[in-house]
């Protein structure tokens, strides 16, 4: 199994935390997508799309979209569970994952963020501060789920997708200077994370391309 992926990449890192909760071993491929290596004739030959992650599977499967990857290691290797057994649990966590991977990542993604700037001309300190807005108001949604029905982790006792979309969209708030005084039980369920060697293991520091 290989996992092509960036090390600063909120997508991949919630593949790599996945793969770590199910005790699975993936040969870590970078491609630096700062530098534009996705878009290399190479990575363009075995992705449908210039983006990470992309796994491999030892079967020949190409995989691309960190939520449809995830759930196909939950399907091929079931145990520990990432999604809970009742539909109502499965909806409630499959609900805050999308919150953060559909609604706000795709605003603060790398390639967005140069759209604003190279080609709308917006400077850099107004760039931030369209990152920190969509963040924080995105996050506060999360909050007010985990607020209605608290628990250890997004759902329950042991960690789900939701927590693997969760901590990587933290991460990078907290690289960004984004505010989280609004968010306790956000900050509550990160640091419950990331006692766990699965999420801190596999963090963008500890990667191998990490700068």
């Amino acid at each position: 199994m290989q996992l092509y992926n960036y090390f600063r990449s909120s997508a991949s890192y919630r593949v790599r935390i996945a793969l770590a909760l199910k005790g699975l071993q993936a040969d870590y491929r970078p491609v630096q997508i700062v530098k534009g290596e996705q878009f290399a004739d190479a990575y363009q030959a075995l992705s449908a799309t210039p983006l990470v992650p992309l796994l491999v599977d030892d079967d020949g499967s190409r995989l691309h979209q960190s939520m449809a990857i995830i759930e196909y290691l939950d399907e091929t290797h079931p145990e520990p569970p990432l999604l809970p057994r009742d539909p109502a649990g499965r909806a409630r966590v499959r609900a805050m994952a999308q919150d953060i991977a559909c609604e706000i990542h795709p605003l603060n993604n790398l390639r967005v963020l140069r759209y604003l700037v190279r080609d709308l001309g917006v400077a850099d300190e107004a760039k931030d501060r369209w990152y920190r807005h969509w963040v924080e108001e995105g996050l506060a949604v999360v909050e007010r789920q985990l607020a209605a029905a608290p628990s250890r982790f997004c759902h329950g006792d042991t960690p789900t997708l939701a927590d693997c979309v969760l901590v990587p969209q933290v991460f990078n708030a907290r690289r960004m200077n984004c505010r989280e005084d609004h968010l306790p039980n956000v900050v509550r369920v990160v640091e419950a994370c990331m006692a766990l060697p699965a999420f801190e293991a596999t963090q963008p520091a500890h990667c191998p391309d990490a700068a």
